[in-house]
């Protein structure tokens, strides 16, 4: 098979944690014999700093015209970087909502898995936990708040900011079939996160799931308010298999999701149109505290890749032979620092790549 790929390594850390998943992805290559051409593109703080603007329409194009996009990581300290000085629209972050929107990448998967290795790394009680837990975060990527009506105007002498909330029923109907399709792959269970109690958008979301559940009567559904299940995520996560939500309500679950697991630096992304085009990035950000320093866990990343090779080239002999490789030397006591336990060996970004790479085999 034959495949273009754009890459954005990005700012911080994401050269180092790209590197490591092309590192897979060509080894991926020469075991299964594919080709992967890579062509980089510039995205975030670099792409400020080389061209005036966090996403070019050059590099958009670029990425247009690639079966997939992978994804490091964007932006930089929000106290020091000069790139924080910058109206929002020219910020590193608006680079990545640009570039979503423009893909019409709408269907955000995040699996959150803890590793049976990993298991004392987790902050929840082990027997709340026990024999682990595996569940698929669908978060709706490009409506609501993010994406909504801003303002910030003096009124009556003082600042008043306002931001608009939306969703139309094909926003939400298009979503929800996606987690519904996912969990017929899982376990057949959707938990739709809202605020109903509350929010008007929250009242459509909950009557348009409702609908779209009547055609899938093998799949169970329940609805669940934010905050509790907030809370449910660490008393009982075992509970969850497809949790489907709204763009902020997904962002903010899915970082909580990802720190039960017991680093974030362990979880993949996906971002997916109505077709099989994806752009792959781990749920981490840039972390510039460690930039360079050979600390940075590449995991995520290379588990995005895995999310690649299945969901958009169908490849998942070759997504499952890279899972097995990470869980084989997490299984061997390597760790990064982040995830570090005594009686492991530490190794650095580039080492955990060169074992992942070892693990794959001839």
């Amino acid at each position: 098979m034959k495949a273009n790929i754009a890459v954005i390594k990005g700012d911080g850390i994401g050269p180092e944690i790209v590197d490591e998943a092309m590192k897979v992805l060509r080894a991926i290559e020469k075991k299964y014999n594919h080709q992967f051409d890579f062509t980089q593109i510039l995205m975030g703080g670099a792409s400020i700093d080389a061209c005036g603007v966090p996403l070019s329409d050059e590099a958009l194009a670029i990425a247009k015209k690639s079966d997939a996009v992978l994804l490091g990581s964007i932006g930089g300290d929000t106290n020091t970087s000069p790139w924080y000085q910058l109206p929002p629209e020219l910020r590193p972050e608006a680079g990545l909502l640009k570039i979503r929107k423009e893909l019409g990448l709408f269907a955000n998967l995040r699996p959150a898995y803890l590793y049976e290795q990993l298991a004392d790394a987790c902050p929840i009680k082990p027997e709340l936990i026990k024999g682990g837990f595996d569940m698929m975060i669908m978060r709706e990527l490009t409506g609501g708040l993010y994406f909504g009506q801003r303002s910030t105007e003096m009124e009556d002498g003082q600042l008043v900011a306002r931001d608009a909330m939306s969703y139309s029923e094909s926003e939400i109907r298009r979503i929800a079939y996606r987690a519904f399709d996912i969990a017929r792959l899982r376990r057949n269970k959707v938990t739709s996160v809202d605020k109903a109690n509350v929010l008007d958008t929250s009242r459509l979301w909950r009557k348009v799931v409702n609908e779209v559940a009547v055609e899938y009567p093998d799949v169970s559904l329940e609805h669940m308010l934010v905050d509790n299940c907030a809370m449910q995520l660490v008393k009982n996560p075992q509970q969850f298999d497809v949790i489907l939500t709204e763009n902020m309500f997904g962002d903010i679950l899915s970082d909580e999701a990802s720190m039960i697991t017991g680093s974030i630096g362990m979880l993949s992304s996906a971002s997916l149109r109505e077709d099989k085009f994806g752009m792959y990035e781990p749920s981490h950000g840039s972390a510039p505290d460690i930039a360079s320093m050979d600390k940075a866990n590449p995991i995520a990343t290379i588990l995005s890749a895995a999310m690649m090779l299945r969901y958009t080239f169908n490849l998942v002999d070759e997504a499952a032979a890279i899972e097995k490789a990470i869980y084989d030397v997490l299984e061997q006591g390597y760790r990064t620092v982040d995830i570090f336990a005594p009686g492991c060996q530490q190794v650095g970004c580039r080492q955990m790549g060169d074992l992942i790479v070892e693990n794959l085999g001839d």
